[in-house]
């Protein structure tokens, strides 16, 4: 099976299921109790909180470990906005946020909450006027990701940072698609909080992790929560957080050379894809995008057939975010960025990952072109 479905999730590597297997033999007790093997457990996860400080050029002390993405999203914003709400109940995010924090935010209107939707343009990127004249004197946060998972955009944070700085807003940023792949500077982007979850970086599944700057004030959800200073309820998952941080030092290790690689693969794959006989459009920004998503909308397609055919032929893609996948409903990311319903439908993401090889693009390309010629039964035009 050729699998280009890295942003949905990426195998375990062996390097960090090995310090898995070693930490749950050797660090396995409870990092709240007071004895050697406890306090064990505790050492190293206060190793793994400086290493991903260090990581993400942030502060040591607002490091949470948390079960993933999206539960680092709404910890993160939920404790926030419930320490801020004094002044005001504004907040400001995109119409192409994670499912995880638009759900929480629908689930704020109900409570009186005024959630304003800046628009983005054709390629996904923030309208930075739209932004500026959206934050009002009763503007708690702003919610606005660091780069798509549809479309691989990624988003100006440090203009973004600087500007709600200003105007004393809150930032948050869901970084769970960029750890690993660009550079994140916490402090010279301005943010607040972030979220970011090992799965994405061949890491275990489980396992995430949420940022808040120290300086800034949170209320905990749960009174009386004594695990991770009382940011979340539950035993600490040490051995999960030590893989974690073992596929993160990897990842930003290789970053660089890593990076420079996928999009090699990337310009190979959309030149191969704007050589076949039939309109692709490739979505996203030019530029400032991701090196590991294409993003493409076939004409006369929709999404699902595509991705059913690559899956008959050994060839895993997706037609969006697994955490909205069954929805029936074409990608709001899609809609946000001008497409008419039909056209939404049509789109299909090729992600790539470590493991992908030209090779496999060549093949995709054959099973893409032979699907497209059959679908219209030979008669295509470019």
């Amino acid at each position: 099976m050729i699998y280009l479905d890295y942003a949905a999730t990426t195998p375990m590597s062996d390097e960090s299921m090995l310090t898995f297997q070693q930490a749950s033999k050797q660090y396995f007790g409870n990092e709240q109790s007071l004895h050697d093997i406890g306090s064990s457990a505790s050492t190293l996860l206060k190793t793994c909180k400086k290493t991903l400080a260090n990581l993400l050029h942030a502060k040591e002390q607002g490091i949470y470990f948390t079960s993933g993405g999206s539960e680092s999203n709404y910890l993160a914003l939920h404790s926030l906005i419930t320490a801020h709400q004094e002044k005001g109940k504004h907040i400001i995010t995109t119409p192409i946020e994670h499912a995880s924090i638009r759900n929480y935010f629908r689930e704020l209107e109900k409570q009186g909450f005024a959630i304003t939707y800046v628009p983005v343009d054709r390629f996904g990127v923030v309208d930075i006027e739209a932004l500026e004249a959206a934050i009002q004197e009763d503007t708690i946060l702003a919610s606005i990701q660091h780069a798509n998972s549809e479309i691989g955009t990624i988003q100006p944070l440090r203009k973004i940072g600087r500007l709600l700085k200003a105007h004393n807003v809150l930032f948050h940023t869901d970084c769970v698609q960029t750890f690993g792949k660009i550079p994140i500077q916490v402090e010279d982007m301005y943010i607040d909080s972030l979220s970011i979850s090992a799965h994405k970086i061949y890491g275990p599944k489980g396992v995430g992790a949420c940022y808040i700057n120290p300086q800034v004030q949170w209320q905990p959800i749960f009174e009386g929560t004594s695990h991770e200073g009382g940011f979340r309820p539950g035993t600490v998952n040490v051995p999960g957080i030590a893989a974690f941080l073992t596929a993160a030092q990897a990842i930003i290790e290789a970053q660089e050379k890593e990076a420079k690689r996928l999009k090699e693969l990337r310009e190979f794959f959309v030149q191969g894809l704007q050589e076949i006989p039939h309109p692709i459009f490739i979505e996203g920004h030019p530029v400032s995008s991701l090196p590991n998503i294409v993003a493409v909308t076939i004409q006369g397609i929709e999404g699902q057939y595509t991705m059913l055919e690559c899956n008959r032929s050994g060839i895993a893609i997706s037609v969006g975010s697994a955490c909205q996948i069954g929805k029936q409903e074409p990608s709001r990311t899609m809609l946000a960025i001008g497409k008419e319903p039909e056209e939404a439908k049509q789109y299909v993401r090729f992600s790539l990952g470590k493991y992908t090889t030209k090779q496999e693009i060549e093949t995709t390309l054959q099973v893409l072109r032979t699907m497209i010629y059959q679908f219209f039964g030979g008669a295509i035009t470019k």
